[in-house]
């Protein structure tokens, strides 16, 4: 029978929940699948916003309530034996089953009230949607916005959000996207760092200068060689994998730093220097589920975020061309 379980075997798993009240509780088979995803506790935890002694209490309810074993204990973490191997497969589809139930009834929703849950990266979230949103706030006051910050691509298919802000195009046939227009990727420096250091004009001046870059990724620098110029991680005196954060410290004056030219436009102080340095413009997508479209507040809530950020490019790009 392959990885599937024997009749026999199903007919084991349905005596021990004859011995509950009917089934073990959803939220103990949510943790369990997490466990089995992040291989440990507190990797779970982190993954559902529960404590990690919560998570080892519902692992172990689900495994008395089973009478099954589920897990063995390494110093690694949690490794998932057979039996939960076997689970996991039929709990990950009742997961995505029960999010697209949730969709579908989000969807023939009518009523203007309820709540809306974005995602977009933190830039995106903490620079350009608040200004945005509290004119959508203005028009749809009945509507709770529910703002997640993140770089990582929050799931739409599985419910983690109802709209989300993309820096690629989705190619999910599920996904109802809208291509709202590019950004363009410059070095920008604060007037205070410029009036100290004096102001480049050239790839070559620019990296003389003190620069703001990423940590672990090395990907300025790789695109930086393939332009055929010497650099390394000692360019960069000031470094780290948070957006929010290297854009903070251009805002600071400490040093040069790589961001949206529409951003650096719309800051007071900032200065989007004119150095091609020939990175790809960033498309921005406006994302939803096809089924959650037919949502009255999801669509409002839809094209007024894209009716804003519509706005906003068109405004930079307007201020950055008249410069």
């Amino acid at each position: 029978m392959g990885d599937t379980l024997a009749h026999g075997e199903w007919q084991n798993i349905e005596v021990r929940y004859s011995k509950m009240n009917g089934v073990a509780d959803w939220s103990l088979w949510r943790t369990f699948a997490a466990v089995v995803e992040h291989g440990s506790l507190s990797g779970a935890g982190r993954a559902l916003g529960i404590s990690q002694p919560t998570i080892g209490r519902h692992v172990e309810m689900l495994e008395a309530q089973l009478g099954l074993s589920l897990f063995e204990r390494t110093l690694s973490g949690l490794k998932p034996n057979t039996d939960a191997l076997r689970l996991y497969e039929p709990v990950k589809q009742a997961q995505a089953s029960l999010a697209q139930a949730a969709i579908l009834a989000q969807g023939a929703q009518s009523q203007a009230g309820g709540t809306v849950r974005i995602t977009a990266s933190t830039i995106i979230s903490n620079y350009v949607l608040p200004a945005i949103l509290a004119r959508v706030r203005e028009r749809h006051p009945a509507i709770a916005l529910e703002i997640v910050p993140s770089d990582s691509a929050e799931n739409l298919l599985m419910r983690e959000a109802d709209i989300a802000l993309r820096m690629f195009r989705p190619t999910q046939l599920e996904l109802v996207t809208r291509h709202l227009g590019d950004i363009a990727i410059v070095p920008v420096a604060h007037e205070r760092y410029l009036a100290r250091r004096g102001r480049p004009t050239t790839l070559d001046e620019l990296l003389s200068h003190e620069l703001i870059g990423l940590d672990r990724s090395d990907a300025i620098i790789d695109h930086v060689r393939k332009l055929g110029h010497a650099i390394s991680r000692d360019n960069f005196p000031l470094r780290s994998d948070d957006q929010t954060h290297l854009w903070e410290l251009v805002k600071a004056g400490l040093g040069i730093g790589f961001g949206q030219q529409n951003l650096a436009n719309a800051t007071p102080g900032l200065v989007a220097l004119p150095i091609d340095i020939k990175v790809p413009a960033l498309p921005l997508w406006l994302t939803t589920h096809r089924e959650l479209f037919t949502s009255h507040r999801i669509r409002v809530i839809y094209d007024a975020v894209a009716e804003g950020l519509g706005d906003y490019i068109r405004d930079s790009s307007s201020s950055s061309g008249s410069r």
